[in-house]
C-alpha cells in the first residue's frame, strides 16, 4: 500500500512549535506501519479548515491520484470543515483515510452525495403534490386537467436517445473525456521527465514507472503507452 500525508495547522504559531505536526505525523506513521504501508510524500498546510484554498491539498491529491496511492489525514478535522469542498474531494476519485477514523474513508464520503440525493427527491416529491393539487383545483373548476400545466421534454427521449445510439456515444465520450483529464493530470510530471533528459518513449517510461506513476488502466508504463499519451496530449 502506498500512502501520501497530509498533515493541517490552523495557525502559523502552531507550524512553527511542531507540536500539532508533531502528533499528525505520528499518527500516520502508526497507520502506516499497522497496515505495512509505504509513505512515499508528504504535504504540510497552514490553513483554517474553513478555507478551501488548499494548495498543498490539492498538490496532495494529484500527487496520489497519478500514483495510485492513498491519501492519509490524522484526523478528519484536519480535511476541511466545508460540505461542499468534502464532495469535491469525493469526486477527485482519490482514496483517502483518516488515522482516527479509518472506516471514514472515500466510501464514507459518499454518504454525503446520499443525503444530497434525498434532499433532492424530497424536492421531486414536493413537486409533483404540488402539481397534483394544480390538476386537481383546475378538474374543480370544470377545465381540462392538463390546461394550465405545461409538460416539459420528451417522456421517451431515453428510450429515443437508445433507438438512435447515442446511449453509446455518450459512453465513448464519457471514457474519452476521462483519458483527456488523465494525460492533463499527467502533462507536468512529462514536462519535468523531459527537462531531465528523458526523450525516447522507452526512457519516458522507465521514468514514469520508477516515479510510480500509474496508466489510466492502473498498469505500468510502455512504450506505447507513452505514444498514446503524447498523442492525447498534442490533440
Amino acid at each position: 500500500m502506498k500512502i501520501v500525508a497530509y498533515r493541517r495547522v490552523s495557525r502559523q504559531k502552531q507550524a512553527e512549535s511542531g507540536l500539532g505536526l508533531e502528533a499528525q505525523e505520528a499518527d500516520i506513521q502508526r497507520f502506516a506501519a499497522g497496515r505495512d504501508a509505504r509513505i512515499i510524500a508528504e504535504y504540510t498546510e497552514v490553513e483554517s479548515g474553513k478555507n478551501t484554498q488548499r494548495p498543498q491539498l490539492r498538490a496532495a491529491l494529484h500527487h496520489a491520484k497519478v500514483t495510485g496511492a492513498t491519501l492519509v489525514i490524522a484526523k478528519l478535522d484536519r480535511l476541511s470543515r466545508s460540505a461542499s469542498f468534502t464532495l469535491t474531494l469525493r469526486d477527485s476519485g482519490v482514496k483517502f483515510v483518516c488515522c482516527d477514523m479509518p472506516e471514514a474513508n472515500d466510501l464514507t464520503i459518499g454518504v454525503l452525495a446520499v443525503v444530497a440525493q434525498a434532499e433532492a427527491q424530497a424536492i421531486s416529491r414536493r413537486t409533483k403534490d404540488a402539481l397534483q393539487v394544480a390538476r386537481r383545483r383546475v378538474q374543480e373548476k370544470g377545465q381540462r386537467g392538463h390546461g394550465n400545466i405545461k409538460r416539459l421534454g420528451n417522456p421517451n427521449g431515453a428510450a429515443a436517445l437508445a433507438r438512435a445510439g447515442k446511449g453509446n456515444g455518450a459512453a465513448v465520450a464519457r471514457i474519452r473525456a476521462e483519458a483527456d483529464q488523465r494525460a492533463s493530470d499527467l502533462a507536468l510530471v512529462l514536462k519535468d521527465i523531459k527537462a531531465g533528459g528523458a526523450t525516447t518513449l522507452l526512457a519516458i517510461a522507465h521514468e514514469l514507472n520508477d516515479r510510480e506513476m500509474i496508466t489510466p488502466r492502473g498498469g505500468r508504463w510502455h512504450p506505447s503507452s507513452v505514444a498514446n499519451l503524447l498523442r492525447r496530449l498534442e490533440t
